[in-house]
């Protein structure tokens, strides 16, 4: 076989392989109830206010993830309510499509139950989740029941990941803890501290700002003060 033969064959070979598409847009149904999309919403918004100076993860909810080329024919596709992928860049997609994505599935994932998915979610999702994604923490909640579980990836099988005294689980990946707070899921740090929302954080960064304002205008009367006893007009100093 000449040169030239042996790259006709190889280019045939190349134009036979078909590479499916990667730019698709998410496919998922509109969520259950104000309840779910507004802790979902919460959930990303947490994540996205306490790693706000990384920009090496992806944190979505409700969104498509493609895993297999075949889904795009048989519909045969997952959204989680709420997923994260570590080691990805942070940037705004249509969808997660595992095959443009150098093969990565999500690191955690978080499913909000209701009584049309709940069956769903505890089974068949688990077992996707666990055999398929591979991923290594998967949560669910019920907002109806406040019904809560995690559970880690151990030698390819989910255990249940056992809760502290305060009923929080804490996630491996994610290296913070879930629990319910006020009847809603929240993020905790490990030493037991609220994960703020965007919001709460510039309200507590405004009063720490003031409170050092207030602190510093406080010194400083404190330092005239002294001045005036020693016979010093502090406004000449």
């Amino acid at each position: 076989m000449t040169l030239a033969q042996d790259r006709e064959i190889h280019q045939e070979t190349w134009e036979d392989i078909i590479i499916p598409p990667s730019d698709l847009w998410s496919d998922e149904p509109p969520l259950e109830s104000d309840i779910h999309r507004l802790q979902i919403d919460l959930l990303i918004n947490c994540i996205n206010c306490w790693w706000r100076e990384r920009q090496d993860f992806y944190a979505s909810g409700n969104l498509t993830i493609y895993y297999n080329p075949e889904q795009i024919k048989s519909r045969d596709f997952r959204g989680p309510d709420f997923f994260l992928v570590l080691g990805t860049e942070r940037k705004l997609r249509k969808s997660w499509v595992v095959w443009a994505e150098e093969g990565k599935y999500p690191n955690v994932i978080i499913e909000i139950l209701s009584d049309s998915t709940a069956e769903v979610d505890r089974g068949k999702k688990k077992s996707l989740y666990q055999d398929t994604f591979r991923t290594p923490d998967y949560f669910w909640f019920y907002p109806k029941t406040l019904e809560f579980a995690g559970f880690h990836l151990i030698d390819g099988k989910y255990q249940p990941i056992q809760p502290n005294q305060e009923g929080w689980l804490w996630s491996q990946q994610l290296e913070l803890y879930l629990g319910i707070n006020q009847k809603i899921l929240r993020f905790f740090t490990a030493e037991g501290e609220l994960v703020p929302t965007e919001a709460e954080y510039e309200r507590q960064e405004k009063e720490l700002a003031q409170q050092r304002a207030e602190s510093e205008a406080q010194r400083a009367e404190r330092l005239a003060a002294k001045l005036r006893e020693l016979n010093i007009d502090p406004d000449l100093v």
